[in-house]
C-alpha cells in the first residue's frame, strides 16, 4: 500500500537520498526544506515524479499536513554550518521536534528522529552503546548541535510516554557519499576537494583520532528498517559503520584513489573534537537485521566520482 511520507530536511544530503529511496519503494513523498543547508539541486531529478512534492518551509514554524509517517531530519549537521548560527541550530532541533511531534500526535503518524552520535560527545566509553549517557560540554562551541539533539531525544521519549506517540529514534554516525556539501567542513568532503584540487590535505592533530564512515545507501537502509520495526521498539539505536579508521589513513586513501599530488599538513585540533567515534551496532543487527555492506574504498570511489562530475 502506498504510504504518504513527510521528510523534513528532505533536500539535504541524507534527506535527498531518503526521498529517492522512499519514492522507488512506491510511496508518496513530501519533502520539506528551508534550504539553509539543503539544496534544490539535490532533489531536482525527483521533481518530475507525480508522487513527489517539494515545500519550502522552516520546521521552527508549525506545519499542518495529513501523512502516515514523518522522518525528522531537518538540522544543519556539519560544524561549519551548525556553528554559523548556533541559536538557529538549537531552535531547529528543539522547536522542530516540538512542531513535528505535535503534528504526529494530532494525525496519529509514526515519527522517526534522526539523532546523532554527537549525543555521546567526546566519549569515555569505546565503542559507544546506546546505554552510554555521553560526555558533552553544554557550553562548548559544538553544544548548539549536541545539546539540541539530546533535548530532541528527550522530547521524543516524553511525547511517547505522555501522549503515546509512535516514535523511533536512531543515532547516526559519520555518513558520506554523493551530494555531500563540498564546503561542509567534514573530513571526507574536505579531503576529496583538497585532493582533486591538488591542494595540501589538512589533518588536525596528529591524525591518530579515529572515525567510522558509513556509506549513505547503507544508512538510508538502516533508517527505513528502523521505521518499519514493531511499534514497541522505539530505540534509540546506533546506525553507523563499526569499522574504524584513523584520519591519517583516510587522507592517504583519498590521495591514492584520486591520484592526487597533495601533501598532508598538520594543524592544531579544534576544541571538543572527539578523539574516538565508533558505534556498537549489536542492537541494529538484532532488531533491524542491519549492518553496513559498502566498504570504505568502494564508497569513496563513488563519492569522488560525484565530486569530479561537479
Amino acid at each position: 500500500m502506498k504510504k504518504k511520507i513527510l521528510v523534513t530536511g528532505g533536500a539535504g544530503f541524507l534527506g535527498s537520498h531518503l526521498c529517492e529511496r522512499l519514492l522507488n519503494e512506491g510511496n508518496e513523498v513530501i519533502c520539506l526544506d528551508n534550504y539553509f543547508t539543503g539544496q534544490k539541486q539535490n532533489i531536482v531529478h525527483l521533481l518530475d515524479n507525480p508522487f513527489f512534492e517539494l515545500i519550502r518551509h522552516d520546521v521552527t514554524m508549525p506545519f499542518f499536513i495529513e501523512v502516515d509517517e514523518i522522518y525528522n531530519l531537518a538540522c544543519p549537521a556539519s560544524p561549519i554550518h551548525y556553528q554559523y548560527n548556533p541559536i538557529k541550530t538549537i531552535k531547529t532541533s528543539v522547536m522542530g521536534a516540538i512542531n513535528m511531534l505535535g503534528l504526529a500526535k494530532r494525525i496519529r503518524a509514526k515519527i522517526l528522529q534522526a539523532s546523532t552520535s554527537e549525543v555521546y560527545g567526546d566519549p569515555k566509553e569505546h565503542p559507544q552503546t546506546e546505554s552510554y549517557w555521553g560526555n558533552v560540554n553544554p557550553i562548548g562551541y559544538r553544544a548548539c548541535y549536541d545539546e539540541g539533539k539530546r533535548c530532541a531525544e528527550s522530547l521524543f521519549i516524553n511525547y511517547y510516554r505522555q501522549n503515546n506517540v509512535n516514535i523511533k529514534i536512531i543515532r547516526i554516525f559519520n555518513t558520506y557519499g554523493p551530494r555531500m556539501h563540498p564546503n561542509d567542513g567534514r573530513v571526507v568532503s574536505n579531503f576529496i576537494m583538497q585532493a582533486l584540487n591538488n591542494e595540501d590535505i589538512t589533518v588536525y592533530g596528529d591524525g591518530s583520532q579515529t572515525r567510522s564512515f558509513c556509506y549513505v545507501d547503507d544508512l538510508v537502509d538502516g533508517m527505513i528498517r528502523m521505521m518499519n520495526t514493531a511499534d514497541d521498539f522505539i530505540g534509540p539505536v546506533n546506525v553507523g559503520n563499526p569499522v574504524e579508521f584513523t584520519i591519517l589513513e583516510l587522507a592517504q586513501q583519498v590521495i591514492n584513489l584520486t591520484g592526487s599530488k597533495s601533501k598532508i599538513i598538520y594543524e592544531p585540533l579544534p576544541s571538543d573534537d572527539p578523539l574516538q567515534r565508533k558505534p556498537d551496532i549489536t542492537l541494529a543487527k538484532n532488531k533491524l537485521n542491519w549492518e553496513p555492506k559498502v566498504q570504505l574504498r568502494e564508497g569513496l570511489m563513488k563519492t569522488i566520482q560525484y565530486f569530479n562530475s561537479k
